[in-house]
């Protein structure tokens, strides 16, 4: 399952702010430990502070919310081959949201979609990521940059995914898409006539039978590509026969 994937890191503490552990891999000096569980918590408290948690299950504003949380409107700029979007940094905080103009000029349901899901990423590098790069400018180390202007910032390639390839940082913003565009509590009202309650705790389950009704349900209710619809579901409630944590 994809939780265990953090267990190896050691938690770092403090009651101000997320802290980094030194000696990590990658383009960091530091690692963050963030379990799913406060990714979830971190999103859903980002979210009320605006005022863009919805009422009832429905779609987030994730562009708005960019803009009331971050002070930044996201541009669309032609990007490098498989580079979807990246977000650029500053001492104090994000200062550049940049996402590719070929999602923006295709004019389809799934492009717009995919737009929300590179937002909602980008969002979590915002929410998780912001003092590493602020770090970064008093020490000299520097990650991926504009060769002209010199910027920190992180480019995030490829159609986000679940899975753990060994880099915590894109696996912390993808966790973030889940947590911003569908928040947990809303999918299961949403989900609720799909859902039945099993066993001693009559915790809420999803049946595989009904699996999929759930996903278009999930997917048009919250504006969202039918995967990202299973992926949420799938770690909600996993199918049912495989182990649990």
């Amino acid at each position: 399952m994809l939780k265990t994937c953090w267990l190896g890191y050691r938690r770092i503490q403090n009651t101000k702010k997320m802290r980094a552990k030194s000696g990590a891999k990658g383009p960091f000096a530091g690692r963050l430990f963030l379990p799913i569980p406060r990714i979830e918590r971190l999103c859903e408290e980002a979210l009320r502070s605006v005022g863009l948690y919805p009422d009832n299950p429905s779609a987030v504003r994730i562009e708005r919310f960019i803009e009331k949380k971050f002070g930044l409107t996201p541009e669309y700029d032609e990007l490098p081959a498989g580079v979807l979007g990246y977000t650029a940094f500053g001492p104090s905080g994000p200062t550049g949201m940049v996402v590719d103009r070929g999602l923006a000029d295709t004019d389809s349901t799934v492009a717009q979609r995919r737009i929300s899901t590179t937002l909602a990423h980008e969002a979590g590098h915002c929410l998780f990521h912001a003092h590493f790069f602020a770090e970064s400018h008093q020490s000299g180390i520097l990650f991926d940059t504009d060769d002209q202007a010199n910027v920190p910032k992180i480019l995030c390639r490829d159609e986000p995914s679940p899975s753990y390839d060994g880099k915590w940082w894109e696996y912390q913003a993808n966790a973030a898409i889940g947590a911003l565009l569908l928040p947990r509590d809303l999918v299961v009202m949403a989900a609720q006539q799909f859902l039945e309650n099993r066993g001693l705790l009559r915790l809420p389950c999803l049946p595989n039978a009904m699996r999929r009704s759930a996903e278009v349900e999930i997917s048009g209710t919250f504006d969202v590509n039918p995967i990202v619809a299973r992926i949420r579901l799938g770690d909600m409630f996993p199918t049912e026969g495989e182990p649990t944590l």
